[in-house]
């Protein structure tokens, strides 16, 4: 008798076991089925740009542990693909490392990525001049390694973008001509043809809205028609907070806004802000239309700092705080999420290593978290939610920045100033 209890027991510990594989092997498929179609443009799949470097010295490299809380914080706030690259250092590699392991320990946890290569012109950050008409040889190292990466992680690795702002031209150190972008993209298509690389990876290139043709006429060249015929999507930039200070026509407070309260100057400044990203999105439209292409067209980066010591701070353009923030993140994702866009939002974590020496660049401050693990202003409402509760960044439990104070928050908070004020500048 006691010998069939016996059995019994194991019998029902085996079928329990059994069970509990058979769903962590049906998750795990059903994420492997997840394609890039399914999550871009899909307000259940918020998007993120994401880099997790917390020194200033951009040698010190984060662990996969340190990793693995950012994946969980992003994770907290509904984020579920990131944007990342440097292939070529281990912060990749180390981030699907991160994601993959955390799916180990619970496999209901969802995250996935867009994964950059880094692409440069012959002799870029030499003490050579950058030729900006050739490709340079660690292009192709950069597309073998982010290829390898995403055999190694299909369940995670769902899209492969060629370069990062790499046809801009004001990126002087660095930028190619099309053609160039165009050759690696169509290397990465064929991969995909003959089954080297999954065909369910999409492959775009993620660069300024002027590039992909929504700017100056010099931009409008057949091989960036070639390469929007190319790519699975387009994957473009605007950031309206850059140009309160390099094209302010539609930043300040207009005339007709002059009795209004300072929140009321904030509001109708930030939704011009957000008319202004709009008009960037429909011109690269406009263009992709006009050649005759129909691809979706997804925001690869835009975002907004929360301070700024010289061109968009108090004696800039007075648009970095962290109420304006919040405020432009909050009409980004409501637009975007409405008409199905992805936007890769920069970024989830401050990183200090960014802009040079000076503490005040505006490049340092981008993140919604800080470097420490507090939530700006955007996040106030997830930590009332207790949606951070056992987590943390560098030891530091989830906390509001100015201790929750708002009144605190506001006395840094600038009005723009005045149209014709600010076209004196």
């Amino acid at each position: 008798m006691k010998f069939n209890k016996y059995i019994f027991v194991v019998t029902i510990i085996s079928f329990f076991m059994w069970s509990c594989n058979q769903k962590t092997k049906v998750k795990n498929e059903i994420m492997k089925q997840v394609t890039a179609k399914d999550i871009l443009g899909n307000p259940n799949y918020l998007a993120m740009s994401y880099g997790g470097y917390r020194d200033a010295n951009h040698d010190v490299e984060p662990t996969v542990d340190e990793l693995k809380e950012d994946m969980k914080l992003m994770a907290a706030i509904g984020v579920k693909i990131l944007r990342t690259y440097k292939v070529h250092l281990p912060h990749a590699s180390n981030v699907l490392k991160a994601i993959s392991e955390i799916k180990e320990e619970d496999p209901s946890f969802e995250m996935y990525v867009m994964l950059g290569a880094w692409i440069n012109c012959k002799d870029a950050f030499t003490d050579k001049v950058p030729d900006h008409t050739q490709d340079n040889e660690s292009n192709g190292i950069e597309i073998a390694k982010a290829v390898s990466l995403a055999n190694q992680y299909p369940d995670i690795v769902k899209v492969i973008t060629v370069g990062n702002e790499a046809m801009v031209t004001w990126q002087a150190q660095y930028y190619v001509e099309p053609w160039i972008i165009l050759k690696w993209v169509n290397h990465l298509q064929e991969l995909k043809k003959s089954k080297k690389l999954s065909k369910d990876v999409w492959i775009t290139s993620s660069d300024n809205f002027a590039s992909w043709g929504g700017g100056e006429e010099s931009y409008h060249v057949e091989d960036l028609n070639k390469l929007i015929n190319a790519v699975d999507f387009i994957s473009m930039h605007s950031y309206p907070m850059h140009d309160t200070h390099y094209n302010p026509d539609f930043w300040g407070v207009l005339e007709k806004e002059s009795q209004f309260s300072d929140v009321e100057k904030i509001d109708a400044a930030m939704l011009r802000s957000l008319e202004y990203a709009k008009s960037q999105y429909k011109s690269v439209a406009n263009y992709m239309k006009s050649i005759g292409a129909n691809k979706p067209i997804h925001i690869g980066e835009t975002g907004w700092a929360s301070f700024c010591n010289s061109f968009y701070g108090a004696t800039g353009s007075k648009a970095t705080d962290e109420f304006k923030e919040a405020k432009f993140h909050q009409l980004i994702r409501e637009w975007t999420n409405q008409n199905n866009i992805s936007c890769f939002y920069f970024e989830g974590f401050d990183e200090p290593w960014k802009g040079g020496d000076d503490p005040g660049d505006s490049e340092k401050h981008f993140g919604l978290f800080t470097v420490d693990g507090k939530a700006k202003y955007t996040l106030w409402d997830f930590v009332d939610q207790g949606v951070f509760e056992g987590l943390s960044r560098n030891g530091n439990p989830i906390q509001k920045t100015y201790s929750g104070d708002i009144e605190a928050l506001m006395k840094d908070v600038l009005v723009p100033s005045k149209k014709k004020e600010l076209q004196t500048h």
